[in-house]
This record gives C-alpha cells, sequence and structure tokens, in this order.
C-alpha cells in the first residue's frame, strides 16, 4: 500500500511538472500580441519571448540530467521548481521587454532542472518496462492537459492582464512542492560536471538561435548576425570534441551507439519543429491576420488538446500490444496530414478549417511521443536514465528554438503574413515526413500487456 502510494504520488509530482513546462509555451502563446502591444519589441520580441524560455532549455538540459543523476531526482525537481517559480513572479513583474525576455530564460533554465528530474524519478518508481509505458503516457497527458488548458486559459488571463499567464504559476509550484515532500529521496550518482562542456552549448545554441531570428530581420549577410553563425558553428564542433575526450561529459557520445536513440532524437526534434511551429504561426495568423481575441483564439485549439489527451492515454497500451512502431509512425503521420491540409487551405481564412486541421497535428504527436520516450529509457542503463532523457529533450527543444527562429524570420521577411505561413508549415510537414518514413526502422517489440 505504502509502495502504490508513493508511486502515484510520483506520477502526480512528474506529470505536474511537465504540465507547468508546458503550460508556459501554449499560455504564452496567445498573449504575445498584448505583450507587444503593452512592451513594444515587434516580431522580434514575440520570438525572444518564447525563444528565450526555450534557449535556455535547451541548453541546460544537458547538464540538468547530470545534475539529476548526481545530487538525486528529488533534489533536482524541488530545485527546478524553485528557480521556475521565482522567475515567472519575475515575468509578471516585467516594466519593459528585455526585463520580461530576461526572466524568461531564467523561467526556461528552471524548467530544464524539472523535466529530466521528472522523468528519471518515475523511471525509479517503474522499473518494469510495461508498467513504465503506461506511466509515461500518464506522465505526457499532464503536457496535453496543459496544452488543453493553456490556449484558452492564457486567451481568459490576457483579457484580464497578460501578466496573469505568470501568475498562474506560482500554485501549482507550490502544490509541487508540497507533494515532493513525501517522496523518498532519490538514489545519486557521483560525478564530476562538464563546465568546459556546458559553456560551449550555451554558446552554441545561444548564437545559433541569435542568428536565425536576428538574421530574419537584419538580413544573413550583416557581419553580426554572420559572426554570430560561424561562432556557433565553431561552439558546435568544439562541443562534440570535447565530449569526445572529457572524462564525464555532459552528453556520452557512447549513448549515440544505439540506432533507437538516434532515431528518437530526430524524431523529437522534428516533432517539435511541427508542434511549436503549428501554434507560433496559427495563433498569429488568428490574432494579427483574422483579428480574433485572445480568448476566442485559445478556444480554436480545444478540440486537438481533447484528441491530444486521449493520444497520450492509448499510446502506452498501443506500445505494449503491438512495440513502439505503430504509434511512432502513426502519430507522425497523423501531424504531417493536419499540416499539410493547413498548408492548403489557410488561404481560405476559416476558423473551422483551422479547428479541423490543428486536431491531427495535436492528436498524432501524443500518440507518438510516449512510446518515443520509452524507446530512450528502455536503451540506457538505470543510472543513465537522467543523462539520457536530457540529450533527447534538448532535441527537442532545439527542434521549438530553431521552428520560432526560423518561421519567424520567414514572416517577418515575407511582403505579406500568408507565404511566409505556408513555407513555414510546409517545412514541418517535409521534415515530419521524412521521420515518419525513417521510423518505419523502428524494431517491434512484444513486451506483453
Amino acid at each position: 500500500m505504502v509502495l502504490m502510494k508513493t508511486t502515484r504520488t510520483v506520477l502526480a509530482v512528474g506529470s505536474l511538472g511537465f504540465f507547468l513546462i508546458t503550460l508556459d509555451i501554449s499560455i504564452v502563446n496567445v498573449a504575445l500580441p498584448n505583450i507587444t502591444r503593452d512592451l513594444g519589441g515587434g516580431v522580434s520580441g514575440q520570438q525572444w519571448t518564447i525563444d528565450g524560455y526555450t534557449l535556455l532549455f535547451a541548453s541546460l538540459l544537458l547538464f540538468a540530467g547530470n545534475l539529476a543523476d548526481r545530487v538525486g531526482a528529488k533534489k533536482a525537481l524541488i530545485l527546478g521548481i524553485a528557480v521556475f517559480t521565482l522567475a515567472s513572479a519575475a515575468c509578471a513583474a516585467a516594466p519593459g521587454i528585455g526585463a520580461l525576455v530576461a526572466a524568461r530564460c531564467v523561467q526556461g533554465a528552471g524548467a530544464a532542472v524539472m523535466l529530466p528530474a521528472s522523468m528519471a524519478l518515475i523511471r525509479e518508481a517503474f522499473p518494469d518496462s510495461g508498467r513504465r509505458a503506461r506511466a509515461l503516457g500518464v506522465w505526457a497527458v499532464g503536457g496535453a492537459v496543459a496544452a488543453l488548458v493553456g490556449q484558452p486559459l492564457g486567451g481568459l488571463l490576457t483579457t484580464l492582464d497578460w501578466r496573469l499567464v505568470f501568475v498562474i504559476n506560482l500554485p501549482v509550484g507550490i502544490g509541487m512542492t508540497l507533494f515532493l515532500l513525501t517522496v523518498a529521496r532519490s538514489p545519486v550518482r557521483p560525478a564530476r560536471f562538464d563546465w568546459a562542456g556546458q559553456i560551449l552549448a550555451v554558446v552554441a545554441l545561444a548564437g545559433l538561435v541569435y542568428g536565425l531570428i536576428e538574421g530574419g530581420h537584419l538580413g544573413f549577410t550583416s557581419p553580426a548576425v554572420a559572426a554570430t553563425l560561424v561562432i556557433a558553428a565553431a561552439a558546435i564542433v568544439a562541443f562534440v570534441a570535447v565530449q569526445a575526450r572529457v572524462a564525464h561529459p555532459m552528453m556520452p557520445l557512447r549513448l549515440f551507439r544505439s540506432a533507437g536513440f538516434r532515431l528518437a532524437l530526430g524524431v523529437g526534434f522534428a516533432f517539435m519543429v511541427g508542434n511549436y511551429g503549428n501554434v507560433f504561426v496559427t495563433s498569429l495568423f488568428l490574432q494579427q491576420y483574422l483579428g480574433l481575441s485572445p480568448l476566442h483564439a485559445g478556444l480554436v485549439y480545444i478540440p486537438s488538446a481533447l484528441f491530444a489527451i486521449t493520444g497520450n492515454l492509448v499510446s502506452g497500451p498501443l506500445t505494449n500490444r503491438f512495440g513502439p512502431r505503430l504509434p511512432i509512425v502513426a502519430g507522425q503521420q497523423m501531424m504531417v496530414i493536419g499540416l499539410a491540409t493547413l498548408v492548403a487551405t489557410i488561404h481560405l481564412r476559416s476558423v473551422p478549417l483551422v479547428v479541423l486541421c490543428v486536431i491531427p497535428i495535436g492528436a498524432g504527436g501524443s500518440l507518438a511521443m510516449p512510446a518515443v520516450t520509452g524507446v530512450v529509457l528502455d536503451g540506457v542503463d538505470p543510472d543513465q536514465a537522467g543523462t539520457a532523457s536530457a540529450v533527447f529533450n534538448t532535441f527537442r527543444q532545439v527542434g521549438g528554438a530553431v521552428a520560432i527562429a526560423v518561421f519567424g524570420s520567414l514572416i517577418a521577411g515575407s511582403p505579406a503574413f500568408l507565404p511566409g505561413a505556408r513555407a513555414s508549415l510546409a517545412i514541418a510537414a517535409a521534415l515530419l515526413l521524412a521521420t515518419a518514413l525513417a521510423s518505419r526502422r523502428v524494431r517491434r517489440r512484444a513486451t506483453g500487456c
């Protein structure tokens, strides 16, 4: 009875963590036009409001995975919640766009610590792969519920005051901390931090995102943009070299020996390009192009989020019965259908069509992601669960950051909104189609029911 209570508590905390992390993407998207109206910054400011969070999230995930292994998943999760909650308060009080972006960066750092710690905590509580697959499906529901309530809740709160979209994080963070007080201490694995790798990772990702965002506004021939992209490329090469040589790398290259792990990284990257890119583009389309209010724009995503919850719950049983290939391939194909249909119909300016198109995007992603996460965790030793999940989620978040940077630049650099939006959504669809075809190589496995 005590064990059952502990596993349920861990699953509840992990799901709440994923809820909180995901909420701060979906809830902020619909607030972007109002934030720009009050704080300025234009399209570039909107991109940085999203990517400031995503950039630090992606940059620090590898460090956070190592931290979760070293100090224990429970302690790391408490630290991440504290940073995230305090940064949310700073976002709500931001006097200008610069202060908001800075606070969003700190918020992303807190989220980075939370995510691998929550996944490692679930790995500890559910050592059996079959039960873990079902638990990961429930854990993923946290993100789906955040997507369900995030857009309409963000629209409602923005109608009152956009600062409330950050205040809402405070009670959730406090609630998670109270839950964690009842969870047993996590095991630790002493290891040295890879400071050289961490610094190079931040330089590489910050340079890449800056170059892509500002390149769309200043031009990619701008000396500052070109120099930044060159520095980012050099930092990426140096990062890989460091990881191959240091005794305690933050991203052990031996993880990449697994074909399933490599494929999962590509799928995670493509999923976030399609997911983040879709929400960013359609939110701007609904509000700035069609003139919908934040609340009405948020309501557009409710059907998609409802189907996403179903997809998360179905993914675990499907994986246990048929293996991960079926939900991974089928889920990505559903996303391709939704994105391609959106590209073909966006010129009709029909809100009902947008509602129908985003349904398979949300449902397909929710069907695929728990199975992909299972592929990642099944392929590593238990003591590397935090590091492996951090590498996986780093690739995911880099996909989201690149999507916002590139798609925002395409929209800003286009003479009209629709051509840039179409190009953005078409890129996402093409990338997901490629990874769906590659996912056919995922091995079947029978894990039982």
